[in-house]
């Protein structure tokens, strides 16, 4: 992440609420709505922008920023001209921050419009499509939306927006919210309106336009499902995209109502597999074919409806409230839809990442402060090993709470933002456990175990014996290690569970048969890597 130069007074009040976040955050403004208007251009890549911004002031200021990408030698924006409340006021805009000077009270709301062209350098893709037809496609995450658009370019600030979009004729646009309008202002140009009620972050506010077919799909309940294709894929991704009914249907259940007017699901230029921009996600272009093999991208991008588009993360160091939940409850989906060991399988196939990204660095916990590229933030850490976290905490308080916990963390933090400690604070109530020493050991530090186990059997006074060696793991560190018997048939007879702890921890139990082996976890729910012998 480049280093931002803020002239605020208020510089020190971010590094207190939100810890290593580098965002130079303003308490003294919240942003309460953005209306983006756009005309777009067939035969170049410049584009024309007003915005209007309200924005609430909880203090007195004299200045504020917001954040626009300046114009240099390979694109950026230039301001044509900027007022507050209909009166002209002055400016700077350098270091990608326009510092507005105005004078104002606690309690106003400032009614700000900001007229800019240029070529966005980033967040906003204007390219062809891989049919080579010219399409645009905003893809704001983590600070992109910056590049296009005047904005607090930050999770912990959101806001209601709008979207008036004017382009060539033939464009279908698709954004944030509910279709207001949709003219045709002469024989070559049609305006596009959309209006998103609920408020969400500059990451997922985003339109894109191409020449779409359009798929009503359903509704569930009152929330209408939508697939956006190219044209050239009608078929196939409709027969594609249909599957999020059922995924909608399947997590609203699980998790709670969902939390915005819409659910689109487009085909795009996106730079991720798939962008889960609120009520309108984009997918990337290559994942429409005829089959249905992108059922876990479906369902980990709707899953964010709630978690990181709704309640978002506070600080870009706890994306793992974003993209953790997302990937588990994935995981929860299939599990609903395919029994236990669908649930079981999916998580087995996340380790390999896991360990990968543990043998480059072996240090960096889910948490990693030390991340100065929020860019970069995102990693195995946050996806799979902060899914497997979940997984272990629905074991250690059981599901009843575990769910419980976390439909009332959704509704205690939705349309709003948390931090992991909000997060442990709501599931410290529902289970009525402290779990302090839990979040500790998964969340911020690197633990990840490597366990060798051994076992042998008394015939004598029928008694199975264990040793688990764990060099280098700390007494701290606690790990329920279930262990499965296995009968001479080969099916599990019986499961003992093992309190591991420091580098060599012994248990005995009385079995009346030699077990035909002993099998590791034999349920999936403990993040270790676990060799197992007889002696």
């Amino acid at each position: 992440m480049k280093p931002i130069l803020s002239t605020l007074l208020f510089a020190l009040g971010p590094f207190l609420l939100f810890g290593s976040d580098p965002y130079p955050l303003n308490p003294a403004i919240d942003v309460q709505h953005y209306a983006f208007r756009l005309q777009l251009s067939a035969e170049t890549n410049n584009i024309a922008g007003k915005s209007v911004i309200e924005v609430l002031l909880k203090e007195d200021i004299k200045t504020f920023a917001l954040d626009l990408q300046n114009e240099d030698a390979r694109g950026g924006m230039k301001i044509t001209q900027l007022d507050i409340d209909g009166k002209t006021t002055t400016y700077a805009h350098n270091n990608n921050r326009v510092i507005v000077n105005v004078e104002a009270s606690k309690g106003e709301t400032l009614r700000m419009t900001i007229q800019y062209e240029g070529i966005p350098q980033d967040g906003l893709i204007i390219d062809t499509n891989l049919f080579g037809e010219k399409t645009f496609f905003g893809d704001n995450w983590p600070d992109r939306a910056h590049h296009w658009l005047p904005v607090v370019d930050h999770p912990s600030d959101k806001a209601t927006c709008e979207f008036i979009v004017e382009a060539p004729i033939y464009y279908t646009v698709v954004a944030n919210g509910r279709l207001k309008e949709e003219t045709v202002l002469s024989y070559d140009t049609k305006i596009t309106h959309w209006i998103e009620s609920v408020p969400i972050s500059t990451k997922v506010m985003v339109f894109g336009a191409a020449t779409f077919a359009v798929d009503h799909v359903g509704s569930v309940g009152d929330i209408p499902v939508s697939s956006w294709v190219y044209h050239q894929n009608r078929n196939a991704g409709f027969y594609r995209y249909a599957q999020a009914m059922e995924i909608l249907a399947t997590l609203q259940d699980i998790i709670g109502p969902y939390p915005f007017e819409k659910l689109a699901n487009v085909q795009s230029k996106t730079k991720f597999g798939g962008m889960e921009n609120a009520g309108n996600i984009f997918y990337n272009e290559k994942t429409v074919s005829g089959d249905r093999d992108i059922e876990g991208l479906i369902a980990h991008e709707i899953a964010h409806q709630w978690f990181g588009n709704s309640a978002t993360e506070k600080d870009w160091h706890h994306v793992w409230l974003s993209e953790g939940f997302a990937t588990y409850f994935t995981q929860v989906y299939r599990e609903t839809t395919y029994g236990k060991d669908s649930l079981r399988a999916g998580m087995k196939q996340m380790l390999p990442k896991i360990n990968e990204y543990r043998a480059k660095y072996p240090t960096s916990p889910i948490v990693d402060t030390t991340i100065a590229d929020i860019k970069t933030l995102l990693s195995p850490n946050v996806y799979q090993k902060a899914a497997w976290v979940l997984h272990m905490l629905r074991k250690q308080i059981g599901d009843e709470a575990f769910f419980q916990g976390v439909r009332t963390y959704y509704d205690t933090y939705k349309i709003s933002n948390a931090l992991t400690a909000d997060f442990q604070a709501v599931m410290e109530k529902a289970s009525r456990q402290e779990l302090g020493w839990f979040f500790d050991q998964w969340i911020f530090n690197p633990t990840l175990p490597e366990l060798s186990l051994s076992w042998k059997y008394n015939k004598k006074v029928g008694k199975l014996s264990v040793e688990v060696k764990s060099p280098g793991l700390s007494k701290s560190v606690k790990l329920p290690l279930e262990l499965g018997i296995k009968g001479t048939n080969g099916a599990i007879i019986g499961i003992k569970t093992i309190e591991v702890s420091g580098e060599s921890t012994t248990a005995e139990w009385e079995v009346p048969q030699m077990p035909a082996g002993v099998v590791a976890d034999p349920n999936t729910w403990l993040l270790a890597n676990v060799k197992v012998s007889n002696k």
